[in-house]
């Protein structure tokens, strides 16, 4: 979480070359992808995007653990999980039926103003990685003075945060019975 995703991007890159991984180290596809059959193209585009998806979901994976982990703690100090325990329920079925039912619902949120916040650090990520994707060509635009794609893609940007809270408020009305919107 406290590394930077450009520079673990550049020690998967290092560590790709030196332990001879059978990843590729930059490009969206192969030179003969047009000559691929349907799932040998789906194949090389997996092997080509496994590195840039590790980088880029690395610090979100850790930061959604870490507020788990926090809110978890804050709910198992609460009466009923103690109660839970007096009457002898299984410590299992403490923690996954009744504390993290409750520790969820602030990480469902989190997670949805986090799906368009993957955009943020794509940029440099995408260019240490050489990829293709909407981070390097929003910097581009950037330097280019292109002032409508530069609109373009904050208007993206706007649209998946606003889908990410959609999921998010979604997922809080499936996983939480008390939720409801009329």
């Amino acid at each position: 979480m406290s590394l930077p995703g450009w520079f673990f991007g550049l020690l998967l890159l290092y560590l790709t070359t030196v332990r001879g991984w059978n990843f590729p180290i930059g490009g969206m596809t192969s030179v003969d992808f047009a000559d691929f059959t349907f799932w040998e193209k789906v194949v090389d585009l997996s092997r080509h995007m496994f590195l840039p998806v590790v980088v880029l979901s690395t610090g979100t994976i850790a930061s959604l653990m870490r507020y788990m982990r926090s809110n978890l703690l804050d709910v198992l100090r609460q009466d009923y999980v103690t109660t839970a325990r007096a009457k002898g329920l299984s410590n299992r079925v403490v923690i996954y039926k009744h504390a993290v039912r409750n520790a969820i619902n602030p990480l469902i949120t989190i997670f949805g103003f986090q799906l368009g916040g993957i955009l943020g650090g794509a940029a440099l990520t995408e260019i240490v990685m050489n990829w293709p994707g909407i981070g390097s060509l929003m910097l581009n635009a950037v330097q280019g003075l292109d002032y409508y794609l530069v609109m373009g893609n904050l208007i993206i940007g706007g649209v998946m945060l606003i889908m990410g809270n959609l999921f998010a408020d979604v997922l809080l009305a499936v996983s939480d019975p008390r939720i409801r919107y009329e």
